[in-house]
């Protein structure tokens, strides 16, 4: 077992190592549960291949906005429909909204 650590001893020191990054970055345990409960209550929207992701909340991130300039509907990364939002673009068939199938792998 040289040079591995054991699991035990690896959750220790990640503990350590997260304690130390909040502790330097003046993230307060209250501020981490915000956080999280932010993302709980505002889950993504859309996601590309790369594991981007936005809620639709602010301004549209640049992968999206990319994605976009080169012809590629924004339905296309829909990943969840919430019914009392409304939609990034209007809905239409899945053949519509990828259109060119060769833009599939534009993202990959």
């Amino acid at each position: 077992m040289k040079g591995k650590i054991a699991d035990g001893e690896a959750r220790d020191r990640l503990i350590v190592w997260i304690r130390r990054r909040m502790e330097e970055f003046g993230i307060t345990p209250e501020a981490l549960a915000e956080s999280l409960q932010h993302d709980k209550d505002h889950p993504p929207l859309y996601r590309d291949a790369r594991g981007n992701e936005w809620n639709g909340l602010g301004d549209v991130p640049a992968w999206l906005r990319a994605a976009q300039n080169v012809g590629v509907n924004p339905a296309f990364f829909r990943i969840e429909t919430r019914a009392h939002e409304p939609a990034l673009v209007e809905s239409s068939t899945v053949s519509e909204q990828i259109g060119d199938q060769r833009q599939l792998d534009l993202f990959a």
